[in-house]
C-alpha cells in the first residue's frame, strides 16, 4: 500500500513509518489501536461499524466490544480527546466510530503521487464503490461497506479481502449463496472484470489505474 500522512491539530499519523507524532514527537499506540485510527482516518467522514471494526482488526476471532472500547479509549488519551466533548473520535450511539477532525492528507509527489498498483472497486446498480484494505463486507445492513440492497441478499451477505497483492471473495454463510463467474463460492480470488451474484444483485469487481479512478466504470 502506497504511503499516506493524515495531519490533524497537533497530530500527524504517518502510514508508512506507523507512527503517531504530536508537534514532531511519537506518541505510543499499541498496533491494534493504530490499525483502528488508520481505518477510523481512511473511512471519514464516514462511520465505521463495531461490527467492520472487529471484521477488520480480528478477521478469524471473536472478540468482546470491550476489546473495540479498549483500543478506542487508548486512542482518545493519545489524542488528549474527550468521549463527552470529542474534537477527533466521536461514538456513533449503538452503532460505531467515527473520525470528525479535520484532516489533510499527504502522499508522496512526484513518481510516486498515485499509487503503483492497482486500484479495487465494485460497481453496483451504477454505482463505483472503492474498496479499502482488508475486510470489505458487502450487503444490506447499514454498516455494510459496500450497501447491496436487493432481493435475495443478505444483511452480512458476503465480504473481498484485500491485500497488497490479492483480492479475495468469501461468502458469510449466507441463506442464498455467493456466485462468481456463475459458480456458487465459500472463497475464490478476485479477477479484473469478475461478475459476482448475491440474490437477484449483479456486481462487477473493477481494478483501476490510479488515473483512471474518476472515469465512469462501465458495467
Amino acid at each position: 500500500m502506497h504511503r499516506v500522512s493524515y495531519r490533524f491539530g497537533r497530530f500527524v499519523v504517518d502510514s508508512g513509518t506507523r507512527q503517531l507524532l504530536c508537534d514532531g514527537d511519537e506518541v505510543h499506540l499499541s498496533p491494534k489501536a493504530f490499525e483502528l485510527l488508520s481505518i477510523l482516518l481512511a473511512s471519514q467522514p464516514r462511520a465505521v461499524s463495531k461490527a467492520e471494526v472487529q471484521e477488520r482488526l480480528w478477521p478469524t476471532t471473536y472478540v468482546e466490544e470491550t476489546n473495540v472500547a479498549g483500543l478506542v479509549a487508548e486512542i482518545r488519551r493519545a489524542l488528549r480527546d474527550s468521549a463527552t466533548r470529542p474534537a477527533f473520535l466521536r461514538t456513533v450511539y449503538r452503532f460505531g466510530y467515527r473520525f470528525v477532525g479535520d484532516v489533510e492528507t499527504d502522499e508522496p509527489s512526484g513518481a510516486g503521487a498515485h499509487p503503483a498498483g492497482p486500484i479495487a472497486c465494485i460497481v453496483f446498480a451504477d454505482r463505483q464503490t472503492p474498496l479499502l484494505r482488508g475486510s470489505n463486507i458487502i450487503g444490506r445492513a447499514p454498516d455494510a461497506a459496500v450497501p447491496c440492497n436487493a432481493p435475495g441478499v443478505s444483511r452480512h451477505h458476503a465480504r473481498i479481502v484485500l491485500s497488497e497483492s490479492e483480492a479475495t471473495l468469501e461468502d458469510l454463510g449466507s441463506k442464498n449463496g455467493t456466485y462468481l463467474r456463475g459458480a456458487r463460492v465459500t472463497s475464490a480470488r478476485l479477477s479484473d472484470g469478475d461478475e459476482i451474484r448475491l440474490g437477484m444483485a449483479s456486481l462487477i469487481f473493477r481494478l483501476m489505474s490510479a488515473l483512471d479512478a474518476t472515469d465512469t466504470v462501465p458495467l
